[in-house]
């Protein structure tokens, strides 16, 4: 197979390879995004990047699609850095739309995975979250797995480039000791969007939510609802108030966010500083003192 070199390649020449279309227009959106009009009106999105994130996020959308459950973009191809995926034209967020998006949620957790941490089928195990590296390794326990594989690397990256102090990571180190007893009732690895803040939430045009920017992965189901209120989303008592119609949340859920919470602020301490680690250390702390 000819193997294109795409550090030369335009955003209009990606997608014309990729869906096979002949383009009418290109409208660069940033240095690494443009809106890509092809023959006949569909218009589609080309987005370079690192060649692992490419290749995490074509599987994983592919693999929330296969849920049936939330929509997401089509994708229409990747290689190398290059991923081309349907534009989503975008509308205002509506009650309604989100206790629908809230059901939807819910049953893409309840499609599952082969275990915590398994990645989508055919993407990689060394993916991304944003812009940091995420491992995926597979683990059968979500307490101890949590505490390995998504707490514990970000607090470490954190102490090597001093942003938390050595002496603050005991309080994060005792929280992941403390797991099983804090994680409530053993649920099974849910499908996770995995990076789900306001900003991949997109309300469409047509009333229905799409999920962009996937870190798709089996986790705990928790997980996806802690990083919405962390981040906040519009009319989210409605989105829960679907999601519990659809799959009540175990008791105490609510006292847990923190918990979950605890993943993406580690990461966002690693990428954009101490801010982020200062909440990670009061929410450690305050679960500490339960």
């Amino acid at each position: 197979m000819v193997r294109y070199d795409v550090t030369r390649e335009g955003p209009g020449e990606a997608a014309a390879r990729l869906t096979g279309r002949a383009v009418t227009g290109v409208r660069p959106l940033s240095g690494t995004l443009a809106e890509v009009t092809l023959d006949g009106g569909r218009v589609v999105m080309a987005k370079l990047g690192e060649e692992p994130a490419v290749e995490a996020e074509a599987a994983g959308l592919r693999w929330l699609a296969e849920a049936g459950a939330v929509r997401v973009p089509v994708v229409h191809g990747h290689e190398g850095r290059r991923l081309v995926i349907d534009r989503v034209r975008q509308g205002r967020p509506t009650a309604g739309a989100a206790v629908r998006f809230g059901r939807d949620l819910a049953a893409l957790h309840a499609a599952g995975a082969p275990a915590f941490g398994a990645p989508p089928p055919g993407g990689p195990r060394d993916a991304y979250i944003g812009l940091a590296p995420m491992r995926n390794t597979d683990g059968d326990d979500w307490p101890s797995w949590y505490a390995e594989y998504r707490v514990l690397p970000y607090l470490r990256r954190a102490v090597d480039d001093g942003t938390v102090r050595p002496a603050e990571a005991a309080a994060i180190e005792g929280l992941c000791a403390r797991l099983p007893e804090l994680a409530g009732p053993a649920e099974p690895p849910a499908r996770l969007h995995g990076d789900l803040w306001n900003g991949n939430v997109l309300w469409g045009a047509d009333g229905e939510v799409r999920l962009i920017d996937p870190a798709a992965h089996g986790g705990h189901r928790e997980t996806d609802l802690a990083m919405l209120h962390l981040f906040g989303c519009p009319h989210l008592d409605r989105v829960l108030d679907g999601y519990q119609q659809a799959a009540p949340l175990a008791d105490g859920w609510a006292d847990r966010i923190g918990l979950h919470q605890l993943f993406p602020l580690l990461v966002h301490a690693v990428l954009f500083g101490r801010g982020y680690a200062e909440q990670a250390l009061d929410v450690a702390r305050a679960a500490q003192a339960r």
